[in-house]
């Protein structure tokens, strides 16, 4: 079953933002979700170190609590992880807006953060991403930064949550801003790009977008596909592959770290 939440990757994606999907995530969750009424931001409580250490236990849950514990992950160099487009057991007992089923009606993130001193202040990627992220959320649901709730002012009673590490009240004005154009928004991810070995010029390819034939295809025979010379789940599934065997963020967009992979295995170059 396909859930409702399917729309996050391209609405994140749209935006400019680094996005890696967790295959099956468009079938994962505990039921579909209700009407969306905004996001609970969280805090990871992790690992000190590693872009996203806490993403098995997101997807698998714990001892205590089953996954997915969040539709979305955010690594500490600002790629957003998809992880499933139906509900999540997110937050318990609370209260935001008159809303007490948060699982039901808010989006679950989880940001890779200790919580702690040693992982303060937060990254300023992470965070830029943070808020963009929420603000793409929120303009594609047409929704104001005040339908956006950190765990700690959601959990009751009072004080049983204290995530995310974060001042809530300048998060929601930095979301509004951004929703207002008062802050520039991001980059879109380039159309080619200069990958560094001699200076070639390689087209940025992903799925779904219209790319240069004799690239794909060549992708395609490196990765073991179809040579279609479309870009297609299969293509971007391998791709995300190649990537994760690289200790690359698998977002399966190739782009000029990705290309630079492929050249430096000796793969042949000439596309044209």
């Amino acid at each position: 079953m396909t859930y409702t939440l399917v729309w996050l990757k391209d609405v994140l994606l749209n935006t400019g933002l680094k996005v890696a999907v967790v295959d099956g995530w468009e079938s994962r969750g505990s039921g579909d979700m209700g009407d969306t009424q905004g996001v609970i931001c969280h805090h990871t409580a992790g690992p000190r170190h590693g872009n996203m250490p806490s993403l098995k236990t997101i997807l698998n849950g714990r001892p205590d609590l089953p996954g997915p514990l969040a539709q979305l992950g955010l690594g500490r160099d600002g790629t957003w992880y998809v992880l499933a487009a139906g509900r999540c057991n997110h937050a318990g007992k609370g209260a935001w807006q008159g809303q007490t089923s948060a699982n039901t009606h808010f989006i679950g993130i989880e940001a890779e953060n200790t919580g702690l001193s040693d992982d303060f202040p937060w990254p300023a990627n992470q965070l830029d991403a943070y808020h963009h992220g929420v603000a793409a959320i929120f303009r594609h649901l047409r929704l104001a930064g005040s339908c956006c709730a950190g765990h700690k002012e959601f959990a009751l009673p009072q004080g049983r949550k204290t995530d995310p590490s974060l001042d809530m009240v300048a998060f929601r004005a930095r979301v509004d801003a951004i929703l207002a154009g008062s802050i520039a928004p991001l980059a879109p991810i380039p159309a080619a790009t200069a990958v560094a070995l001699g200076g070639a010029i390689r087209p940025t390819l992903r799925r779904g977008v219209a790319g240069d034939v004799e690239a794909i295809k060549l992708w395609q025979r490196e990765v073991g596909v179809e040579q279609t010379g479309t870009f297609g789940p299969r293509t971007e599934a391998a791709v995300r592959e190649f990537q994760r065997q690289r200790g690359m963020v698998a977002d399966g967009i190739i782009g000029p770290r990705t290309w630079a992979a492929l050249l430096g295995t000796g793969a042949k170059t000439a596309i044209g």
